[in-house]
């Protein structure tokens, strides 16, 4: 069976990336594209794909869904969209794979309930890079025993929100086998605000926006006379290409919501 996918945000970085990577895959047909304004008939007609990509675009989920009748819509817009994106495809039974970070608690739930009972699959990935969810995986493990610890994770400068998915998704998950405590001294006071960082249930998150970079984090753990620091870096969104088609398959699979690729892989 061939999966048909609309890409939402295919003019982004990542989004450009998967337009490439599902064009490519064997199995898939990217049969729309969804963007906030009218830039074209079709992707071919912009300079940055291949003239023969004729791939429609629409400014209506609604009516692509109608017209183009996808399989799954791969999300990678923005926090601003990517809820009402969700839901909708959720409602008209497309089965969404969100790269796009951002959502409330409340806003999950609701999507989970919603998923759940129309029993169509749906993956909320903060991280598709696999190495990336390693990571996770090793810091949780960490934390069984090093429970003292700091998340740095670093993102270029374009990204909306602070702190990163993953590194929410990292403190999360550390939290599922850490009690909460507070860290540092007891009496220490920030001389100017922000300085230790965003409180996780007394660890520390700290956000990084610069040029040049594209999606980085360590995770530090210490202990007595003792440092494990656990890093992932990704240098390009090809890094992210094999994590968002595996998604695409292992979404036609389920009938629930899946929050992080952790629980897949």
């Amino acid at each position: 069976m061939t999966i048909r996918v609309a890409i939402a945000g295919a003019r982004g970085r990542m989004g450009s990336e998967a337009v490439k990577a599902v064009s490519n895959k064997e199995g898939m047909e990217l049969v729309a594209a969804l963007d906030y304004k009218h830039v074209g008939d079709s992707l071919g007609e912009l300079a940055m794909f291949p003239p023969q990509l004729n791939v429609p675009i629409y400014t209506n989920l609604t009516q692509l869904i109608e017209d183009e009748k996808p399989d799954v819509l791969i999300d990678l817009t923005n926090p601003e969209s990517v809820y009402e994106h969700t839901k909708e495809a959720l409602l008209h039974n497309v089965r969404p794979v969100v790269g796009t970070t951002g959502f409330t608690d409340s806003q999950l739930e609701e999507l989970k309930n919603l998923s759940e009972n129309n029993k169509v699959g749906c993956i909320i990935a903060p991280n598709f890079a696999i190495g990336a969810i390693l990571m996770m995986k090793f810091a949780k493990e960490a934390a069984k025993y090093l429970p003292n610890v700091e998340i740095i994770e670093l993102h270029h400068d374009r990204k909306l929100d602070a702190p990163s998915g993953t590194g929410l998704k990292t403190a999360q998950l550390i939290a599922e086998v850490r009690n909460e405590q507070k860290q540092g001294h007891p009496n220490e006071k920030e001389t100017i605000a922000g300085a230790r960082g965003a409180d996780f249930e007394g660890m520390r998150i700290h956000s990084v926006r610069l040029p040049g970079l594209v999606a980085h984090q360590e995770v530090i753990f210490g202990g007595d006379g003792q440092m494990l620091t656990i890093r992932h870096d990704s240098y390009n969104r090809e890094s992210f290409m094999g994590g968002v088609l595996y998604c695409v398959e292992a979404v036609m699979t389920i009938e629930d919501l899946v929050y992080g690729l952790e629980n897949l892989i």
